[in-house]
């Protein structure tokens, strides 16, 4: 699954995270985040402070985090940004 991770406030340029993580193993994911044990750039949001929070889920593999990473549009993916989020059926396959 691809999940969407929405800051409490911007660092830098940064408002949001997307990851991947196996069916049934997202709790253990968050709980390895918050630790600072994730990724880089949630590590560095702990150490300044900003919290953060799983906004979407999408059932996928990494081909669509690697699509939806290349996009650089997950403000428009993300529900607390956009009134009218983006939904995957309406991105095309190319």
């Amino acid at each position: 699954m691809v999940y969407l991770i929405h800051f409490d406030r911007p660092l830098h340029h940064a408002r949001h995270y997307l990851g991947y993580c196996a069916d049934g193993t997202l709790e253990v994911r968050m709980i390895m985040h918050r630790a600072g044990r994730g990724a880089r750039l949630l590590a560095v949001l702990r150490e300044l402070g900003i919290g953060w929070r799983v906004v979407r889920v999408f059932e996928g593999d990494r081909k669509l985090e690697r699509r939806l990473k290349n996009w650089h549009k997950a403000r428009s993916l993300c529900p607390v940004c956009s009134e009218r989020p983006i939904q995957l059926r309406m991105l095309s396959a190319d």
